[in-house]
């Protein structure tokens, strides 16, 4: 495909390039941070999810309960991403400990969550978001080694959890030493 007619959301240099030799280019950059995403309500945001988990090129996007998701906000960067489904929170524990991560809730719901500032961060983690209406479900919440919640100024009890993956995973990558140098 010519470049100059490739009108996929891409940065230059992957212009014109099929999507497996996207996918391959970008693993060799891959960050060793995870996201997983317990869908249970079929959430629209998941594909917002998904999108900035391409924008921070992270090794793995889990998806826990629903298989299908609305793809519309991922924009098609779930091309090229690894991304594993896992029909329940005991398979996808079971996977992340039986690989050494460590299992991060991003909820403020849960009563011994730690302020994202006050949060040690590990590059074998696995943030975990859940739906907008409900979060991350009680049984996984209990499994979680750690959680974090995003400080707030405002009214709201909450953010949009499309925004506060974004927030998350910059300020992990940022504090991994992650980022490009501007």
């Amino acid at each position: 495909m010519d470049p100059s007619e490739d009108t996929r959301n891409l940065i230059d240099k992957f212009k014109g390039l099929p999507n497996e030799a996207i996918v391959a280019e970008l693993d060799k950059s891959r960050i060793p941070l995870e996201i997983a995403i317990e869908n249970l309500a079929h959430d629209f945001n998941i594909g917002t999810i998904v999108r900035n988990a391409n924008a921070f090129n992270v090794s793995r996007v889990h998806i826990i309960g629903k298989r299908k998701y609305n793809r519309r906000g991922a924009m098609v960067t779930d091309k090229y991403l690894h991304i594993d489904h896992f029909a329940n929170v005991a398979d996808f524990v079971a996977d992340a400990h039986g690989r050494n991560m460590k299992i991060v809730a991003v909820d403020n719901n849960r009563p011994e969550a730690k302020a994202l500032a006050n949060t040690e961060i590990f590059a074998n983690s696995i943030l975990v978001f859940g739906s907008e209406s409900d979060g991350i479900s009680q049984e996984l919440l209990d499994l979680a080694d750690q959680a974090f919640y995003i400080e707030q100024l405002g009214s709201t009890r909450s953010i949009n959890v499309g925004c506060a993956s974004a927030i998350a995973m910059y300020e992990c990558v940022r504090r991994l030493g992650l980022l490009p140098d501007a």
